[in-house]
This record gives C-alpha cells, structure tokens and sequence, in this order.
C-alpha cells in the first residue's frame, strides 16, 4: 500500500514537472517573438533550474 502512495505522488511529481517546463517553452517561444531579451534570460534560467 505505501508503495503504491508512492508511486502515485511521484507520478504527480513528475506530471508537475512537465507541466511547468511545458508552460516554460509556451512563455519562451513568446518572449522571442518579442525580443524580450531579459524575460528569455529569466525564463532559460528558471527553464535550467528545472532540468
């Protein structure tokens, strides 16, 4: 049974994850249409925290 919780929180974990680098990707694609040179160095480096 604990072993099954566990299974389930890291799941989540991991599907958290995706989700944020997912949002990540969204919001650097769009900062480059823009130029936005300090949001892109900002978001790779919230985007190199998280790999």
């Amino acid at each position: 049974m604990k072993r099954n919780t566990q299974q389930r929180l890291q799941t989540a974990v991991d599907i958290h994850r995706a989700n944020i680098l997912k949002s990540l990707e969204h919001r650097l694609r769009v900062a480059r249409v823009k130029g936005d040179e300090n949001l892109l160095h900002q978001l790779e480096a919230e985007k190199a925290y998280y790999n």
